[in-house]
């Protein structure tokens, strides 16, 4: 039978390990020897704009954007002043994939996440048009309550698909997304809760689109393969623990 002395010493030994093994596994913009075996990927060291570009520039933007404290923020400007530096993409191209990060925004604040992007469904100028995952503060933006039945609420596929729950946590907390993408099955996932899901060509989303801001937009919704991007919608918006895993084609 140990001695009281003896479990306290063990108890010295073993919960600062543990608290250190926790401490790895929880460290943004990292991966664990799990998500490493698991073919995970970092898109964001946390220090630089590698793997980034802007949208329709060969090189990242000059200004709007910055690395700060380990996130990519979108920086608003001060009082009128607005820094527009357009969209940013990943340098890769992608088709079946599981997509994770972290977001958060400021009071009344709006960006996106928008998938299988193609620049060339744009001639001028620095926003895509693509798939989006909609990010928002649903109680301090108007986009909440536009569109149809919550469809531009935070989590939602823009302007076509409103969240099954609303899943979102007010503005100045971390939102944690998983985005998955494979063959035509795409599902939204909001911190845990499942938000939305469809396939890409069915005839249900050939309606929505035709009801939708998208309906004049020649091709749109036929990309397969294209840039991840975070959209720059003027406001402050941070973005984290941005990693990819790409999966099997169906």
């Amino acid at each position: 039978m140990k001695s009281r002395a003896t479990w306290l010493l063990l108890a010295l030994i073993i919960l600062p390990a543990s608290a250190a093994a926790q401490n790895r596994e929880a460290a943004p913009n990292t991966l664990t020897k799990e998500e490493k075996a698991a073919g995970w990927k970092l898109l964001f060291d946390g220090k630089t704009t590698n793997g980034w570009r802007g949208f329709r520039r060969e090189g990242f933007p000059a200004e709007g954007w910055a690395i700060e404290d380990g996130t990519i923020k979108h920086v608003k400007g001060e009082g009128a002043q607005s820094l527009h530096g357009g969209d940013i993409i990943t340098v890769g191209q992608y088709d079946n994939f599981e997509l994770r990060l972290d977001w958060k925004l400021t009071p009344g604040g709006n960006s996106g996440i928008k998938y299988l992007i193609d620049e060339k469904m744009v001639k001028t100028g620095h926003s895509g048009l693509g798939f989006e995952m909609q990010v928002l503060d649903d109680e301090g933006h108007p986009d909440a309550k536009a569109g149809h039945d919550g469809n531009r609420t935070a989590g939602a596929l823009y302007d076509l698909i409103a969240p099954q729950k609303k899943a979102a946590k007010p503005a100045g907390e971390w939102n944690q997304v998983r985005l998955i993408v494979h063959g035509n099955h795409v599902e939204h996932w909001l911190n845990g809760v499942k938000v939305v899901e469809y396939e890409l060509g069915s005839p249900r989303l050939k309606s929505l689109i035709a009801q939708s801001k998208y309906k004049d937009i020649p091709g749109f919704g036929e990309v397969r393969k294209g840039h991840i991007l975070i959209q720059d919608h003027g406001d402050e918006v941070w973005y984290r623990n941005v990693k990819i895993r790409e999966l099997p084609a169906n």
